[in-house]
């Protein structure tokens, strides 16, 4: 996952959330359907190193997960950051007393960014960040492979195009917001950011929907929430070309009641 937009806490979609999956297009992956071992989670998986980028349960639990881009920094034994959401996704402690146990151990991995919620809260989550947690308050967030509302070129475009989307009625709106998603448009040269890779590769990355032979968007993903508990996880994937090779689309209807707000 490398670029998101969500809303928490609007009074009519309680939760909302339009993402991209960007990866090497040879790593192994499978697309968002219930687990087998835990079919009240709905969310793809990594069959490389296991865990997920993104997924939601049929009790309201919601994670997503992006990596902090900061090329020559690596740590060559930690463990796979896409168990940080698998775990939330499957395990049964309260959302403080998860993000409790993890703060101790957010060192042992590579750089990342947490989002994890249950529709009555939400907590962010970076071992690159100046603080611990972070309680996150109903409102409009972006994030990117920086730190949580980092006025990136791609994340500012992606905040724009969504700002009015929990204003629709969303349900009728899952291609219009695909669409949106697939924006290729790369950011000026001059307001490219500066992680330490080269300017080209900066430039490829610059857009909200990367397209290359190697490394790509190889998913959107789509979840929502109504306030009546009603939801759906809608998910496209893509191949190397950009062209969509698949779409899955996860009618939801929630054990608990959504906060409004």
């Amino acid at each position: 996952m490398c670029i998101a937009y969500f809303e928490i806490g609007h009074p009519d979609w309680p939760l909302f959330i339009a993402a991209n999956r960007d990866e090497f297009h040879h790593r192994p992956a499978r697309a968002a359907a219930p687990w087998k071992n835990h079919p009240d989670v709905i969310a793809g998986i990594d069959v490389e190193a296991g865990g997920t980028w993104l997924g939601i349960t049929r009790q309201g639990r919601f994670g997503f997960l992006t990596n902090y881009r900061e090329p020559g920094v690596a740590l060559p034994h930690a463990p796979s950051r896409g168990k940080l959401v698998s775990e939330w996704l499957t395990g049964s402690q309260s959302l403080t007393q998860y993000t409790n146990a993890l703060i101790p151990t957010v060192q042992q991995y590579n750089g990342f960014n947490l989002i994890v919620g249950d529709l009555q809260a939400c907590h962010y989550v970076s071992n690159r960040s100046n603080t611990d947690r972070q309680a996150l308050t109903p409102g409009q967030y972006v994030i990117s492979n920086h730190l949580l509302n980092t006025s990136w070129p791609k994340t500012e475009h992606l905040r724009a195009a969504f700002t009015q989307v929990t204003q629709q009625n969303i349900y009728q709106s899952l291609d219009n917001i695909f669409a949106l998603l697939k924006d290729t448009t790369p950011a000026d040269d001059a307001d490219l950011p500066a992680t330490g890779l080269s300017p080209e590769f900066e430039r490829l990355l610059s857009s909200p929907f990367i397209i290359s032979p190697n490394y790509g968007t190889r998913c959107s993903s789509i979840v929502a929430f109504h306030r009546s508990g009603q939801g759906i996880f809608s998910e496209i994937s893509y191949d190397a070309k950009g062209d969509a090779t698949a779409r899955h689309d996860w009618p939801l209807t929630l054990e608990i009641t959504p906060f409004a707000g």
